[in-house]
């Protein structure tokens, strides 16, 4: 076999491979006999008949046709051997020409981009201050009030942000009432962002049995294709406006929480200021390093097929939906809920599918510019700590996860920490 690569654009390319020669013949007798059982000749039993009697009924272009199926897999391996492709999507055939001598496959090859890396090291990135202040412990605190607040009812003034509006409306496209737009004495806490941007805004400054029309615009993507984008209006009525009234803060409110171990003010001040901590150290952790990352791949040059976006995004959705089940959520009923479409859903996330997928090369090809490499130990090890995080025997852990991939995942991370040592260096 003889085989030649032309890569052309975005990482696609032409891979054309030759059969010839004893290869291409047998291949052609091969087929010849899987068409000769099929053929039934008066007198014979299925694949008895003579040899000579049965190619009078076969044609050499159905011969030819059969034998492709017997090589095309080998010579395309070949191919990707000979010339050390990466494919990273299934090819398609074509046939370049084809005779009883030879045939010359023709595979249309999506292979993994190059990436140019560019700076990588030394980088100028700061982590975030994790300083954990007055101002935020009581914030905490205001959050606990709110926990427990009472919703008071407002004997006079109006509808302020953070209240509980109590209100019947009915939504009208082009002067008629449209499905599912209508309610009444609908409690909508103000600034939750429950309803469609630009309704709630506008219940703002009204009084209690104030009956006023507003007019608000759904968004593109929203599920109802009839009301995507339309401009509707609403005709809404405020019946009770119902306040927060925040309980005092002292022990008794503390107690009320039921946290293990803090029964006081003082006891839940310290409880929330290490929790702050804790989680403005992770914070800034995972800002540091989704701004490494950032910065690795701005610098990088790579042109990233369609298809490893597409695959990464197919990805991405299954994952969600797997979250959402596991909530007791279908996507459909997200869908529902958020008023978005699949095309949305897919659109939103291809834009951090393409992200990952840059990212995944960028650190590839760091590891393979440092010469990375993982021992078996390594591999080992990671697998030995996989199973005491989730209390599992490590062979089961081994039937669950190939040594490839965490050996994969291993190389990453260190190209990853390989970075994150470097910066400011």
């Amino acid at each position: 076999m003889s085989s030649t690569w032309e890569l052309k654009e975005k990482s696609q390319g032409e891979l054309k491979t030759t059969v010839e020669g004893d290869v291409w013949q047998k291949a052609q007798k091969k087929a010849f006999k899987k068409l000769a059982k099929k053929v039934n000749l008066p007198g014979f039993r299925p694949g008895q008949a003579p040899e000579a009697l049965v190619k009078k009924h076969i044609s050499s272009q159905n011969i030819l046709m059969e034998a492709i199926d017997e090589v095309a897999g080998e010579a395309l391996t070949a191919g990707i051997t000979e010339h050390d492709l990466e494919l990273v999507a299934r090819p398609s055939l074509d046939i370049d020409s084809i005779d009883e001598e030879k045939v010359t496959f023709k595979f249309l090859v999506t292979v993994k981009p190059e990436v140019k890396l560019g700076q990588y090291k030394g980088l100028e990135i700061v982590k975030d201050d994790t300083t954990v202040t007055d101002e935020d412990v009581n914030a905490e605190i205001t959050r606990l009030q709110e926990r427990f607040a009472d919703l008071v009812l407002k004997e006079e003034g109006t509808v302020e942000n953070g209240d509980t509006a109590v209100i019947d409306f009915e939504g009208f496209k082009d002067g008629v009432a449209f499905e599912g737009g209508k309610a009444e004495a609908y409690p909508l806490v103000i600034g939750s962002g429950s309803f469609i941007p630009g309704f709630e805004e506008q219940l703002i400054g009204m009084k209690s049995e104030e009956t006023k029309d507003i007019n608000v615009t759904f968004p593109e993507n929203y599920q109802a294709e009839d009301l995507a984008g339309a401009p509707v209006v609403f005709k809404i009525t405020v019946h009770d406006i119902k306040a927060k009234e925040l309980p005092e803060a002292n022990d008794e409110l503390v107690k009320q929480a039921e946290i293990k171990d803090v029964e006081t003010l003082e006891a839940y001040k310290e409880y929330s200021r290490k929790n702050l901590e804790t989680a403005k150290v992770q914070q800034s952790e995972n800002k540091f390093e989704s701004d490494i990352l950032t910065a690795i791949t701005e610098n990088a040059e790579v042109e990233i097929p369609e298809v490893m976006v597409e695959e990464e995004t197919d990805n991405l959705v299954r994952d969600f939906a797997q979250r959402l089940q596991s909530q007791g959520f279908s996507l459909d009923q997200f869908k529902q809920i958020t008023g978005q479409s699949d095309e949305s859903i897919r659109e939103e996330m291809g834009k951090d599918a393409f992200n990952k997928v840059k990212v995944r090369l960028v650190l590839e090809a760091i590891a393979a510019e440092e010469k990375i490499e993982i021992s078996e130990e390594d591999v080992n090890a990671e697998i030995e700590r996989i199973a005491n995080m989730y209390g599992m025997e490590t062979e089961k852990v081994r039937s669950l996860v190939s040594a490839d991939a965490v050996s994969y995942d291993l190389r990453i991370r260190k190209a990853l920490e390989l970075v994150k040592e470097s910066v400011g260096k």
